[in-house]
């Protein structure tokens, strides 16, 4: 496992040369309360610090505070990984001229699946549609996972089991009481390769660490999936999930007053398939955020040297050699 004093070491603003000190000021930084939005900060932190001489401060945060103090305080400068569908504010402060969509924090967007392990269907392929699903629930093992209460997901599912009638064609539908036992019953099915039918989302660590098949529920339709999406929905409807936005958010004050900066922040983007993978990698070795950091950094470089200016590239060559 990476030693944190590698992180330390990577971090440590002794590295920067003196002379791009002088290039950017003071910029603050949002750190989400989950690991993939710690690790974009860190990778954010470093690339900032170590190529652009900033000088970082890293605010801990969440959705909805980051959303009310970018709308009372105008900061932080940087929020990554903002998910505006739990903050629909963001839209508002976006309208008035205060933020500014730097770039998607995954390429894909936020995922929302119902899956099926890819022995099931290496074994039966019917079994990547929502059709063969229905039409063979035995060899799901009878029974749908799903979201606990009171999640976004819940509603979203409750609506299609009762669109696609999951009971109607023998699949019980098991309403989990916590996103652990929820993924516990994924780990649990695939690791004894047993039947498994159930709703997930990514970019996680599950869809990183096993080989799931996204079950083909037919064409997006976004006036269904937010009918379904609402508790008072009338007419629920069959739909696939919809990619969620992912942002990562700037001021309008940094993206002035830091161009460089803001140049940086509309490159960076992760693909959902490598985060999946990180994340994975974070979880199977036990390791902190901030040595996924370094783990990302150390073998992929190629990718977040594509996003920097030339000047920064020049201070970050050589770093991990």
């Amino acid at each position: 496992m990476i030693k944190r004093s590698l992180y330390a070491l990577a971090l440590t603003g002794a590295m920067v040369p003196m002379a791009a000190h002088a290039e950017c000021g003071e910029i603050s930084v949002a750190e989400m309360n989950w690991t993939s939005g710690r690790i974009i900060t860190g990778v954010t932190e470093f690339l900032l610090e170590q190529g652009y001489g900033c000088d970082v401060t890293v605010v801990p945060s969440a959705t909805t505070t980051a959303i009310t103090s970018l709308a009372e305080n105008n900061e932080p400068d940087i929020v990554p990984e903002l998910w505006p569908n739990g903050a629909p504010a963001y839209y508002d402060l976006a309208e008035e001229g205060k933020l500014v969509k730097a770039s998607d924090a995954f390429s894909e967007g936020g995922t929302e699946h119902w899956l099926v392990p890819s022995y099931l269907v290496d074994e039966h392929p019917e079994l990547a549609t929502i059709e063969g699903v229905l039409d063979n629930p035995e060899l799901v093992g009878g029974r749908f996972h799903n979201c606990p209460d009171g999640w976004g997901c819940r509603i979203a599912n409750d609506s299609l089991k009762e669109a696609f009638d999951l009971e109607g064609h023998g699949i019980e539908v098991f309403n989990h009481g916590s996103g652990e036992t929820l993924q516990t019953a994924l780990v649990s099915a695939y690791e004894g390769r047993e039947p498994y039918f159930g709703y997930y989302w990514g970019p996680t660590a599950p869809l990183g660490q096993y080989d799931m098949v996204s079950v083909d529920l037919g064409p997006v339709d976004r006036d269904v999936h937010e009918c379904n999406q609402d508790v008072d929905c009338n007419e629920v409807g069959k739909t696939s999930f919809p990619a969620s936005p992912v942002f990562n958010v700037v001021t309008t004050d940094l993206a002035e007053r830091e161009p460089e900066v803001f140049e940086l922040m509309k490159n960076v983007t992760f693909k959902n398939a490598e985060m999946n993978s990180l994340l994975a990698w974070h979880s199977d070795n036990d390791a902190s955020a901030d040595e996924a950091v370094v783990h990302y950094l150390q073998n992929n470089e190629d990718e977040w040297m594509s996003w920097v200016s030339d000047s920064a590239r020049a201070n970050l060559e050589g770093m991990f050699e």
